[in-house]
């Protein structure tokens, strides 16, 4: 490498790489064009290099191979760059932020995820600013020479968040993302001021890059009314083997027997059961009012301070690592990407 720091773009689809043509339609861009749309790029001290999927994807679009087809792109090319930005669509980054902390064990490398809520050809655009910071993240270092955020992350209107804590919160504002149970690891304004306390620590282990998902998974949000018999077919699907049930508040649910039935007889066919809290913020605490504690004498695994996204992620991470269900039941129960806060 040379001794400019080296960061690869990699173009998945999503807003940030369109560009309206001359009759204003909007096209995927050429990133071999990029600095056209963002000349700024010419004044960095980096040496910046990228690939693109062939095809773009809408990230609704996204799926579990995609995520793996990212991280084995950041495992090819792992000792050639010093950082990764993953430019991609908003809505589900939060999923493949989750998904890629999960698959690239041993990360002591920034790979950042960023994206736009406008075009990067449009006058008002926010992806300039998200594209050009998220390259200085990846390319910064400590006094040490180590890089400053060896973990993957999600870059977004002057906010920099760890990837498996991210939640999109908005659809139309700039500032589309938050991190409700971690905090930032970075703010950018006149200077960029990074939480050292909050970012993970640096590793020198080599990196494993996993490359098995197990998509047999269910999310099942509950709501006042919710029918037992169709939770029991929900769980009931060929094939489920653990399913994710958004709770009320600190973690409760229906009390009925017919509900509470239902959830039984899916722990008793080996269905995994997590628990996790359909609020923005705050975390389960499984056992601590009536409305939680058959869950847990069912053995419900209580999900603490997890998302959603990082909750679909882990569960795809540990079943396709074929590990038994006690195993995948207690590694449920601990971090092991920073995932979630222990209490």
């Amino acid at each position: 490498m040379s001794q400019r720091p080296s960061v690869l773009l990699i173009y998945t689809g999503g807003t940030i790489g369109m560009w309206a043509d001359p009759s204003g339609a909007l096209r995927p861009m050429d990133l071999a064009h990029l600095e056209e749309q963002v000349p700024e790029l010419k004044r960095f001290a980096v040496d910046l290099h990228s690939v693109a999927f062939e095809r773009p994807i809408d990230s609704s679009d996204m799926q579990p191979g995609d995520w793996v087809r990212i991280a084995r792109i950041i495992g090819d090319r792992y000792a050639a760059h010093d950082g990764f930005v993953v430019l991609h669509g908003s809505d589900t980054m939060a999923y493949t932020a989750s998904a890629l902390s999960f698959l690239l064990e041993g990360l002591s490398k920034p790979v950042i995820l960023t994206g736009s809520q406008l075009p990067i050809g449009t006058i008002r655009t926010d992806a300039k600013e998200n594209l050009i910071t998220a390259i200085e993240i990846a390319a910064a270092r400590n006094a040490q020479g180590q890089p400053m955020v060896p973990e993957v992350a999600v870059y977004f209107e002057y906010q920099l968040m760890r990837g498996n804590r991210t939640v999109k919160v908005h659809a139309e504002r700039f500032e589309a993302f938050r991190s409700p149970n971690w905090p930032v690891l970075a703010e950018a304004g006149v200077h960029l001021r990074y939480n050292e306390a909050a970012i993970g620590p640096y590793t020198t282990g080599p990196l494993t890059v996993h490359d098995r998902l197990d998509d047999r998974i269910a999310v099942i949000r509950l709501f006042p009314g919710i029918q037992a018999d169709w939770v029991r077919h929900a769980l009931s699907a060929p094939g489920l083997r653990a399913a994710i049930l958004t709770t009320f508040g600190s973690g409760n649910g229906p009390t009925g027997d017919a509900f509470l039935g239902a959830l039984r007889e899916a722990r008793e066919r080996g269905v995994i059961l997590l628990n996790v809290t359909q609020c923005v913020g705050g975390r389960v605490e499984q056992g601590r009012y009536v409305t939680s504690q058959a869950m847990q004498a069912m053995g419900v695994v209580g999900g603490a301070d997890i998302t959603v996204e990082a909750a679909v992620a882990k569960l795809m991470y540990l079943l396709g690592s074929e590990r038994g269900t006690a195993a995948v039941e207690q590694a449920l129960a601990v971090p092991i990407r920073g995932e979630f806060t222990l209490a």
